[in-house]
């Protein structure tokens, strides 16, 4: 990413963090606007005129306008309307085909291959499976993926945590596609915003609602949180990507964020072994889009199977914990 660029990302995120480290005031029309171009039902409405006031330079009203990458929401820095989008800010992101933020700061894809399961993060006491559902080109060598699917292993019980996007054949935002079990025991979350569940075996552990529907945040205290959007291919985006979707399944998946804590610098998996103090990035992070291989090693039998060739869960750990993640911009309310 050129200089220019990467400072002007910096300088939005302090601006967030700053927000995020008190309780929120009310937005002043030369902050911050968030354009959702989901909301209410529709789709693809990326364009949104608005007041950025500058009441210094008088400036007038500006057409801000989300790139496409920015699936379901994208922020606005006033008085400049520059668009973000929110995974260009902190590492621990997976989203859409999935590109992954590391640990060191840097993006990467991950393919991975359709129905198959993946070892995103494995550690002592800590182990992070993803499910991949996906689509074929014949005209690519690999498939289109998407996260549909997180399994959590955590624990001296192996408590078995499992946050899943519902399969559906078409969008509906007012439907709630988000599934959450645990210990195989299904959980049931209001649908409102703020809602909140912690199970008496494991207190530390709780589940958020961000929205009524579709987003929540999974904290377990003092080692991970994840936040977790369900979101569908649209078939703008389909067309504009030749993904194939088709009428009877608009691929529900999951956008991600994670912030980690307390981590042994063995650490590894997709996303796990960008966290270790010895991780050396050999990826091209100059390229438009530089890709992890090595998928035979992360690959597992199951969504909480802890057998790919990395898996680092339960076995004795022998290396002091490294620091956390950054925390994440989206759940600084529940923070």
């Amino acid at each position: 990413m050129a200089a220019p660029r990467w400072a002007a990302f910096m300088a939005a995120a302090a601006v967030l963090v700053v927000c995020a480290a008190a309780p929120m005031p009310k937005a002043k029309p030369s902050s911050m606007v968030v354009i959702t171009p989901t909301q209410q039902g529709g789709v693809g409405k990326r364009n949104s005129a608005f007041t950025c006031e500058d009441t210094r330079r008088r400036r007038p009203k500006c057409m801000a306008t989300c790139p496409d990458r920015c699936r379901t929401k994208c922020l606005v820095l006033c008085p400049t309307c520059k668009t973000f989008c929110l995974c260009d800010f902190y590492p621990g992101v997976s989203c859409g085909d999935p590109r992954f933020t590391g640990g060191d700061g840097n993006n990467f894809y991950f393919h991975g291959k359709k129905d198959r399961d993946f070892c995103l993060l494995s550690d002592a006491a800590l182990h992070v499976n993803a499910h991949f559902i996906g689509k074929r080109n014949a005209a690519m060598s690999r498939d289109f993926t998407w996260i549909q699917a997180l399994g959590v292993l955590f624990g001296a019980r192996h408590h078995r945590l499992a946050l899943a996007a519902a399969r559906a054949a078409r969008w509906d935002p007012a439907a709630d596609h988000l599934e959450l079990t645990f210990d195989d025991d299904r959980v049931d979350l209001p649908r409102h915003d703020g809602a909140r569940w912690s199970p008496p075996g494991a207190p530390a552990l709780s589940v958020t609602r961000t929205a009524p529907a579709n987003g929540v945040v999974v904290e377990l205290r003092g080692v991970f949180r994840i936040v977790a959007s369900a979101v569908p291919i649209t078939r703008e985006e389909s067309r504009a990507h030749n993904y194939g979707v088709a009428d009877d399944d608009c691929l529900v998946h999951l956008d991600l964020g994670f912030k980690f804590e307390a981590l042994t610098d063995d650490v590894h998996g997709v996303l796990g072994q960008t966290y270790r103090s010895d991780y050396v990035n050999t990826l091209n992070v100059t390229a438009n889009m530089p890709v992890m291989g090595g998928a035979a090693n992360f690959l597992t039998t199951g969504l909480f199977a802890t057998d790919c060739a990395v898996a680092r869960f339960a076995k004795p750990a022998t290396v002091a914990g490294t620091g956390a993640g950054i925390s994440m911009v989206t759940d600084a309310k529940y923070v």
